[in-house]
């Protein structure tokens, strides 16, 4: 019977305030939450808080928030707080390794936050590389985003588009290469 309820249903509870809503989400997006949270942080008990963070922070933000894409919605939360949660941890072995590798590939394309008007940049970082990847083929912003937001391995990354580890790695080398150049002359950065 719930597995009927679509996406705008669920918001719709959400807006309700009906608890049903957090059992439909946890049902229907808990397995990606869990996977996108534990890639990032290595560690089962880490990622289910996370997950059940994430329900309540969807319940506090709904309304006023009304999301486009439920998915994509608790995705960016679940990741987030995953981020939130590794920098906190002084640990040396993160995100099986992918996490610290994933930010080392950036750094040449998007200076560190340090200051609070660094924080402010970021914020607007975001929105302009959203821009960025609208203007890229479907295909490497795919790519792109499996590797930089949802922190997947080039492996992983590779058996899910049917390319190899090798071709993977040459389109986000280009892709980044692309991006600085795109930062440098759209925005100066």
């Amino acid at each position: 019977m719930y597995d009927k309820i679509t996406d705008e249903g669920i918001i719709d509870l959400f807006w309700q305030r009906n608890e049903l809503a957090i059992s439909l989400s946890q049902e229907r997006f808990g397995p990606v939450c869990f996977s996108v949270s534990h890639r990032i942080l290595d560690n089962k008990e880490d990622a289910e808080e996370c997950v059940n963070d994430t329900w309540m922070r969807a319940w506090n933000a709904m309304p006023p928030e009304r999301p486009y894409y439920l998915r994509a919605f608790f995705l960016k939360i679940v990741r987030n707080l995953s981020l939130n949660k590794l920098s906190l941890r002084c640990a040396n072995k993160r995100g099986r390794g992918q996490t610290d590798v994933v930010l080392d590939e950036l750094q040449d394309c998007i200076p560190a936050a340090g200051h609070p008007e660094d924080i402010i940049f970021a914020k607007e970082l975001s929105s302009v590389i959203s821009t960025f990847l609208k203007g890229i083929s479907r295909r490497d912003a795919a790519i792109f985003l499996r590797r930089y937001f949802y922190v997947q391995s080039l492996h992983e990354i590779a058996d899910a588009v049917n390319l190899t580890e090798a071709i993977v790695a040459t389109i986000l080398s280009r892709t980044r290469k692309k991006l600085r150049i795109y930062l440098k002359e759209e925005y100066d950065i």
